[in-house]
């Protein structure tokens, strides 16, 4: 099993170069990061996981950017979102940002997605809640257009693009792409249509979930060997790699602690026995 690790890195934490090459030298598979451009202070939408909201969600560094420093520090460390709020971001540009980081990282970039929990800091981005999954499969759909060989055309309910030259590609024509978020049916047809696995957050459940999943990406024609179940932002204990491992799960992501460096290498050496 891959064992790769993400955290929230901010402004006051360890480096996005620091911890990179901390992470290739312990032989961590990979390194997601997280996405929220801002936080409006007069919030109504309640934090997920209850109580107040950590102070690093209003700090979090832009993930491109820093998996771009990442990038040019490390050799075999994947690099991913965890995820990218894709309803927020304009395709075409975001389209570029993912073509060239991958291009420029040797393939080793993978695209979580996910649709947001706070409605205020999507409405800033002009977004409609209630719309806001079916504007992301839109998104992709147009970003996988540009990432074609030859120059495609796409026209989509939310937005479309003209038949283009759009360089560079992504390595594989277009990266392995995760969607986040809790189990359902709306979920599930979303993964079997338009990406390459599920990033579930926590990793509960699993293992009621994940046959439901495979029945559904199975009936959509797709390959059962070629779903990917990554669990997300886990915090390791006794039997529960294990338990992952018997479900046929490749790659856990577990959580790192949003602190300095010193701590943040503290939790490391404790997660690389692990490995």
């Amino acid at each position: 099993m891959r064992i790769s690790a993400t955290i929230f890195l901010t402004d006051e934490t360890i480096t996005p170069v620091r911890l990179a090459q901390e992470l290739e030298q312990r032989g961590f598979a990979g390194l997601y990061l997280p996405e929220h451009t801002h936080i409006p202070v007069g919030r109504e939408t309640d934090y997920p996981a209850g109580g107040e909201l950590p102070r690093e969600y209003g700090r979090t560094l832009d993930p491109f950017v820093a998996l771009g420093q990442a990038a040019a520090v490390t050799e075999r460390l994947g690099l991913g979102t965890g995820i990218t709020l894709i309803a927020q971001h304009d395709p075409i540009d975001l389209a570029k940002q993912i073509a060239t980081l991958d291009h420029l990282s040797g393939g080793r970039f993978t695209l979580g997605l996910g649709f947001g929990w706070n409605k205020e800091e999507a409405a800033d981005h002009g977004v409609e809640w209630r719309t806001r999954r079916e504007l992301g499969r839109d998104r992709v759909g147009l970003m996988r257009a540009l990432w074609a060989n030859e120059p495609t055309s796409y026209e989509g309910e939310f937005g479309s693009v003209r038949a283009s030259e759009a360089h560079p590609k992504p390595g594989g024509g277009a990266p392995r792409i995760l969607v986040g978020g809790a189990a359902g049916p709306k979920l599930f047809a979303d993964i079997a249509g338009y990406a390459d696995g599920w990033m579930p957050i926590g990793g509960r459940g699993l293992g009621e979930s994940i046959p439901v999943l495979r029945e559904v990406w199975e009936t959509a024609g797709r390959d059962p060997k070629r779903l990917h179940v990554v669990p997300y932002a886990v915090l390791p204990s006794a039997g529960k790699l294990e338990h992952y491992a018997g479900l046929g799960i490749e790659e856990v992501v577990l959580q790192l602690p949003p602190a300095s460096e010193r701590e943040v290498l503290h939790t490391l050496d404790t997660y690389a026995e692990h490995l």
